[in-house]
């Protein structure tokens, strides 16, 4: 059975600490982290760390830096490149190394959709180019079309493409996979409540300068789409009120 099981930074292996991406308080403060679940999210506020600590483990699986398989090679986004110090330095524990899944990365999925059609290869992904759908029906795609098989699947934020609707409907089609594969594994960094709520899933919270496992409901996001909603016309005039 693959599995990821442990995630470890080796401070030994890092040569300039005061740089990015170990100038970031949740990288720098890592030790190591157990994986106990199948599906496991990291969440926290902008420039926290998670997307890029995705992004390296993401990098260390072996998939492109843009995101796509091991087959992918797009890599025409030259920041991304700055995380192969962190790359290097950690160092992740599988019960099986298949080398198996996808990387999903909002942020460059333009890029992907561009190398698949250049590659000729849209009848795996739902027999048309990715690019002539709207945005959220293009993801949709991919994760009907790709999300299918034994693996380790990354994604960054797939909510940035997902309607609430739609997020109800990927909550759903993961629940599908888990139960019918017992070889598959999701890593999610997402800020989407909705997608926070899938049960038995494992959150780690990059906020507070460190990295820690936190409950559904004292996640900020929960909390804060809560209170909101809650007491909305309170919240509108104390904001607009500043």
């Amino acid at each position: 059975m693959m599995r990821l099981k442990k995630i470890a930074l080796l401070s030994s292996q890092i040569d300039h600490p005061n740089e990015y991406p170990f100038s970031i308080p949740a990288i720098a403060t890592l030790k190591s982290l157990e994986i106990e679940s199948r599906i496991c999210f990291f969440v926290g506020e902008n420039g926290t760390g998670k997307s890029t600590l995705l992004e390296a483990i993401a990098a260390h699986y072996g998939f492109g830096l843009e995101g796509g398989n091991r087959n992918f090679s797009p890599s025409t986004t030259d920041s991304v490149k700055s995380i192969e110090p962190l790359v290097n330095a950690l160092r992740i524990s599988f019960t099986k190394r298949t080398g198996a899944g996808f990387y999903l990365r909002a942020e460059s999925f333009f890029n992907v959709a561009s190398y698949i059609d250049s590659v000729g290869t849209a009848e795996s992904y739902g027999g048309k180019s990715l690019h002539s759908q709207s945005h959220g029906e293009s993801f949709l795609s991919l994760l009907q079309n790709r999300f299918t098989r034994s693996g380790f699947y990354a994604m960054d934020e797939p909510e940035a493409a997902l309607s609430p609707q739609r997020q109800l409907s990927f909550l759903v089609l993961l629940h599908d996979l888990l139960e019918d594969n017992n070889d598959i594994q999701f890593l999610i960094a997402t800020h989407s409540p909705l997608l926070l709520a899938y049960p038995g899933a494992q959150i780690f919270s990059f906020d507070d300068g460190r990295i820690h496992e936190i409950a559904y409901r004292d996640t900020p996001t929960f909390q804060l789409v809560s209170r909101f909603l809650a007491a909305r016309d309170r919240y509108i005039k104390a904001l607009f009120s500043e």
